[in-house]
């Protein structure tokens, strides 16, 4: 049996998104959930923009995330290689040089569209004598390459589109290689994943028109195509392309908003799915209901509301172990007992941070019956302040007032937190302690 491997091959010319850290999660659950392996390839041949920074916060992100890798390569040291495939394909009469100038062939494509013709390269290159050619090379030109498509429609079985045919006469001989001999991702990408055993191809639908040409190219350089699965693209709440403002949702952005790695799992591998969106606490867990099949055709819909919204689930069931670090970090105090009584109460965790503040630090009271704060101040029970005075204090200032229910405990709330929701009170009153506890039923500043 042929082991299942896929790849993620990120550019390292800026920081990982939402878009692309869902291709990496859908390549990673799948090869978790088949027994496979997880490769992780940097895709560098863009010297200008690569940078070694963007490279470690791409690996951070994925190691965050909970997403580690079996192998790992670099197409910067496999230039060598693709100058190798380059020759096979001019040996085989696949590639061919072109001369045209970027000026030249904007200019084509221009007067294709005004006369209502598709602007589909002329394959002016293939009709060049070698005359011609010596002719370009003494003025100073280097040529780019092209790949020779063959006019037949190629077709394959889309783990997420189902049969997809396509009729190559629609399309341009894909370019190869610039003329200032830099690789193009349509054949760097396939000498890689021929070398490197991929066996599945996973990612975005805007790169079906990419996958018809690579087909070919495959089974030019001798090759068999991968299995391929073509999801629809991230849009935003509203059905539309991701917006630049949201486009912007670096996972380095969402880290620092205090998002946990499990809920922006628990939503991108789900969205786009037949399947119910649910807060899942580990990747155990998302790896268990993760199925390719379930993918479908309509539009995938981000909406970080969700999100917020998933990872106030995980972190209402989250143990203090779990965030004792994050809360020390933040110097927030109070141990389990407090995290258990806030934890309910917030969507990220640093969020604690507002509640231990509101019940250690300054806060200016808001007091709406003078009567219930009143008789609350007398009647608080002398001893320690503890949760296990609350029953005994609220039901003697009923008894005093003749007041209960919301009437008693929400004046109680407002003067003590300033809020009109919140927490258990119970469990904070130590951590407030006596002598703020008095200050603040008789609305001082405290």
């Amino acid at each position: 049996m042929t082991l299942i491997k896929v790849r993620f091959a990120p550019s390292p010319t800026g920081r990982l998104h939402v878009g692309n850290l869902r291709t990496a999660l859908v390549n990673y659950l799948f090869a978790r959930k088949m027994g496979g392996q997880f490769m992780l390839r940097i895709d560098d041949t863009d010297a200008e923009r690569s940078t070694d920074s963007f490279e470690t916060e791409i690996r951070a992100d994925l190691e965050w995330m909970g997403m580690g890798w079996d192998c790992e390569d670099r197409q910067s040291s496999r230039l060598a290689r693709y100058d190798e495939a380059l020759a096979t394909l001019v040996e085989s009469g696949r590639a061919y040089a072109c001369y045209e100038t970027q000026e030249e062939l904007s200019l084509k494509r221009k007067a294709q569209l005004s006369s209502g013709r598709p602007p589909v390269y002329d394959r002016a290159g293939l009709k060049l004598s070698n005359t011609e050619k010596e002719k370009f090379e003494r003025e100073g030109r280097r040529p780019h390459w092209r790949f020779l498509l063959n006019d037949v429609e190629v077709n394959w079985h889309d783990l997420v589109r189902g049969d997809v045919v396509y009729h190559m006469a629609s399309l341009s001989d894909p370019v190869l290689m610039r003329e200032d001999g830099r690789v193009i991702y349509t054949m760097a990408s396939v000498v890689d994943d021929i070398d490197h055993g991929i066996t599945h191809i996973l990612r975005g639908e805007d790169h079906v028109t990419n996958s018809a040409a690579q087909i070919q190219l495959f089974e030019a350089l001798g090759a068999k195509a991968p299995i391929m699965g073509h999801m629809a693209l991230l849009a935003g709440v509203d059905g539309e392309g991701l917006s630049k403002r949201l486009g912007s949702l670096s996972i380095r952005e969402l880290r620092i908003k205090g998002m946990e790695p499990a809920a922006i799992a628990s939503l991108l591998s789900r969205i786009g799915t037949a399947d119910p969106v649910k807060a899942r606490a580990n990747m155990t867990s998302i790896i268990a209901g993760f199925d390719i099949n379930r993918f479908g055709r309509a539009i995938a819909k981000f909406d970080p509301a969700e999100l917020e919204k998933i990872n106030g689930q995980i972190i209402q069931d989250m143990p203090f172990d779990m965030v004792k670090d994050q809360l020390a970090a933040l110097d927030v105090g109070g141990g389990a007992l407090f995290w258990e009584t806030v934890r309910g109460n917030v969507t990220v965790v640093g969020e604690a941070k507002i509640w231990w503040d509101i019940c250690t630090r300054e806060i200016l009271p808001v007091i709406n019956s003078k009567e219930v704060t009143r008789a609350a101040a007398v009647l608080l029970p002398a001893g320690p302040i503890d949760a296990s005075i609350w029953k005994m204090w609220t039901t003697a200032i009923t008894t005093e007032t003749g007041i209960k229910g919301k009437a008693l405990f929400m004046p109680l709330r407002l003067a003590l937190t300033g809020r009109d929701s919140g927490p258990e009170l119970a469990s904070l009153l130590a951590i407030m302690g006596r002598d703020r506890i008095l200050a603040r039923l008789n609305g001082v500043f405290a």
